[in-house]
């Protein structure tokens, strides 16, 4: 025999363990109005049987140990070996099995809900709360408050999927309305984007960024000084023999407004383009009067006016890198973060003092822009802190992170604005821009400007 509510006392139940008819209910069958212990027990006082089926559909409130079903018309169950003076529903002196995980031996705790966060109860305390507490708010669980809100209630932010995220930046990047929504200077810029180490994304940098300024009311003109024509790759310009290009405008002194071309699909955007003849014009320049303004008076005389005028650079220090130096304003510095990106920083700097002190007292360094951050690596923080610490605000706080869709774009002939414009690379970039725009003037514009 064993006490797990029920005797198996074959005197008292049937074959199989269940009760026989002369005693089938349980000891512990709870009936409301039952006398305590130590009274007498009449069974004439007990409560009229409640409906079986009724009690089997009912569920057991939180906090109680559920009953089992009672066939109606059925006395009581009381055990033979306990004294007569105590009824057959008092509580026995021999404790009881603790069940599952019940939080107080002898009775049974119903779990709490798995997004519920159950509060550390003792044994008296939960006794305490249970007595007058709902069951719910015996286990911490929150009660309704207009006043309240949930930690993990979701922001009008977070409450939008990735892709409606991804498709409401797109929006903004591409402004299909064309208004303007990046501040326009109030002279021209000219910002020569330089660095003597290649592969730092001075191109990218060029490309991506005269799109977004375009493509928000700004009118931009790029000139791709590089021979490898990549600036007039990314654009989607022909550049191939016999395209009239920067070399036409260097060496035979062609006027610029003859060999721009605008770029198809970007209002407000043009291109003078770079061909492979471009690779000879530092030997022939050599001998030409003036060599290193070319390109300066080339730009002043064209007709027409520019908001942004961005020269890119070759990966190199040469004469096509000075004519750029003289011919602009600003300087862009792209810088990598790895370490060799740093060590040849200094080179160019010296550079751009001396034509600085002898040929563009003007020029200046005025934006540097982080490119193909990783912020998996330490080094990338490591450079990124070292540059802010050098150059202070001159460093763009938007920085360029590595991004597939910034490499895939050329291949299609397109920037990253507008192969993927809700990508990380194109936000990036759109960022940098509109810090640029915001820095080159005093006031913004209206939009409508």
């Amino acid at each position: 025999m064993h006490d797990d509510g029920r005797y198996e006392d074959p005197r008292v139940t049937g074959p199989g363990g269940r009760p026989s008819a002369a005693d089938p209910v349980s000891r512990e069958t709870d009936y409301p109005g039952w006398p305590a212990s130590g009274e007498s027990h009449n069974p004439s006082t007990r409560p009229p049987d409640v409906d079986p089926e009724a009690r089997r559909d009912v569920p057991a409130e939180a906090g109680t140990r559920p009953t089992s079903a009672v066939p109606a018309n059925v006395p009581p169950t009381r055990d033979p070996h306990e004294p007569t003076g105590r009824p057959g529903n008092a509580p026995s002196s021999r404790p009881t099995p603790v069940r599952g995980n019940a939080a107080v031996p002898g009775r049974y705790e119903p779990q709490p809900p798995v997004s519920a966060v159950p509060q550390q109860l003792t044994p008296q305390s939960a006794t305490d709360v249970a007595a007058d507490t709902p069951p719910a708010a015996a286990y911490g669980a929150e009660v309704a408050d207009s006043t309240y809100v949930s930690g993990e209630t979701p922001t009008r932010e977070e409450d939008d999927p990735p892709l409606a995220m991804e498709a409401m930046r797109a929006v903004q990047i591409l402004n299909p309305s064309g208004e303007v929504t990046m501040p326009r200077p109030e002279r021209t810029r000219v910002m020569c984007v330089a660095n003597q180490k290649g592969g730092v994304g001075k191109t990218t940098t060029t490309v991506n960024l005269a799109v977004a300024l375009a493509l928000h009311g700004n009118r931009v003109l790029v000139v791709d000084l590089d021979p490898q024509g990549n600036a007039s790759t990314g654009l989607n310009v022909p550049h191939h023999t016999g395209v009239p290009d920067v070399y036409d405008c260097l060496i035979e002194g062609v006027p610029l407004a003859d060999v721009a071309q605008p770029v198809e699909g970007i209002p407000n955007l043009w291109c003078v383009p770079a061909t492979i003849d471009l690779a000879g014009a530092e030997i022939e320049l050599v001998s030409v009067v003036a060599r290193e303004s070319r390109l300066a008076r080339a730009i002043a005389a064209y007709p027409g006016h520019f908001d942004y005028v961005f020269i890119d650079c070759p990966p190199s220090l040469g004469l096509l890198t000075v004519n750029a130096l003289v011919a602009a304003q600003e300087v862009l510095i792209p810088i990598q973060c790895e370490y060799y990106a740093l060590e040849g920083l200094n080179q160019l700097i010296n550079n751009i003092n001396l034509v600085r002190q002898h040929l563009n007292p003007r020029l200046e360094v005025s934006t540097i822009l982080l490119t193909m951050y990783d912020r998996r690596t330490r080094l990338a923080d490591a450079v990124e802190q070292d540059v802010r610490n050098h150059f202070g605000d001159k460093v763009l706080q938007a920085v360029i992170p590595r991004n597939v869709r910034v490499s895939e774009a050329p291949s299609y002939g397109q920037s990253v604005m507008t192969y993927d414009p809700g990508s990380r690379g194109a936000t990036s970039y759109f960022e940098a821009a509109q810090e640029i725009a915001e820095r080159g003037v005093k006031e913004p514009v209206s939009r409508n400007a």
